[in-house]
């Protein structure tokens, strides 16, 4: 399998009359990754979902969706793509089968049996094949962007693009789109927008976080969350521990101690290079010293909340 990215933007920008939206955007999302671009409202990630989809034209810089230019070659990018619109819109008297029905005969030319099978398994997947006979009308809100997910996926695409797919939805209705875009990523590459950022820690491999047109970071969830300070580990110690503290300082891998007190909770920050070895030795070295005790030990991780409002911060904030 190709390692070259889905997505590939180069200086990408679109102004509207005298607004720029988005400004030039350099970005790459990989393969069978669930890559999650964030941002406040306003910040230009729905402009940059109409750029990818050839709905609108750029101002300046290109963009590739599986090598092909957006511009020049868009029913090519169009065929391997699924998109779901923000608040996606349909015939109110039909069923969630008959909609998936319509849609799939515009890339099936195949059997009515080969049809019906694809229309099957896509309401397994998106769970609603309970209600598939059922008028559109009675659907709640998160039936209704279930369905929109499977409308998306219902030609088996290579590249999923959701716009705040679970946007209006309640906690039940999230954790049920997250489950489906979980399950999506054993197929599929899923690009989506959102401003919810408990869903994204919970399911993003990749993260993007734009704010007022411009790409202000972009990592792996992991080394977003990891912050600034790079890898840090924290310990809770009771006793002194000065023998401890020369001992861990002497460790090539170890960039910084930071210890800090108030009352009688001592908290170490150890600062690494190698989180191999520090999970490996670190414990250990600090227990070779009879003195102290050592009653909590974990990796220090951040919020995503935390660092997008610090880099949203940094950057301007967002203007809704």
């Amino acid at each position: 399998m190709s390692s070259e990215p889905v997505i590939r933007t180069r200086g990408l920008s679109k102004s509207f009359k005298s607004v720029q939206a988005l400004k030039s955007l350099d970005l790459e999302v990989p393969r069978n990754s669930i890559f999650g671009f964030l941002g406040p409202n306003g910040a230009g990630k729905t402009t940059t979902i109409k750029l990818l989809l050839g709905l609108v034209r750029p101002s300046a810089g290109s963009a590739e969706v599986f090598g092909h230019d957006i511009v020049g070659d868009t029913i090519d990018v169009r065929r391997r793509i699924g998109y779901l619109p923000q608040e996606p819109r349909y015939y109110e008297h039909m069923t969630a089968r008959e909609i998936l029905r319509f849609t799939a005969r515009f890339f099936y030319q195949g059997s009515h049996l080969a049809v019906e099978e694809r229309v099957g398994a896509t309401l397994e997947l998106v769970g609603l094949a309970g209600k598939a006979d059922r008028p559109v009308k009675g659907f709640s809100a998160g039936e209704r962007q279930r369905l929109g997910i499977g409308q998306a996926q219902v030609n088996d695409p290579d590249l999923l693009i959701l716009d705040e797919p679970a946007a209006s939805l309640d906690p039940m209705g999230r954790r049920d789109v997250l489950a489906i875009m979980e399950r999506l990523r054993e197929r599929a590459t899923v690009f989506y927008s959102t401003h919810i950022l408990d869903d994204v820690q919970r399911v993003s491999d990749t993260v993007a976080i734009l704010n007022r047109g411009e790409l202000i970071a972009t990592a792996p969830i992991e080394e977003l969350l990891a912050g600034r300070d790079g890898i840090v580990y924290t310990m809770q110690v009771r006793g002194e521990g000065l023998e401890a503290e020369r001992r861990v300082r002497s460790q090539p891998w170890v960039a910084d101690v930071r210890v800090t007190s108030e009352g009688q909770s001592v908290t170490w920050h150890v600062r690494v290079s190698d989180a191999a070895a520090a999970e490996s030795q670190l414990l250990r070295l600090m227990l070779a010293d009879e003195q102290i005790a050592v009653t909590e030990f974990r990796r220090k991780t951040y919020e995503l909340e935390e660092v997008f409002l610090s880099l949203v911060e940094e950057n301007g904030d967002g203007d809704g």
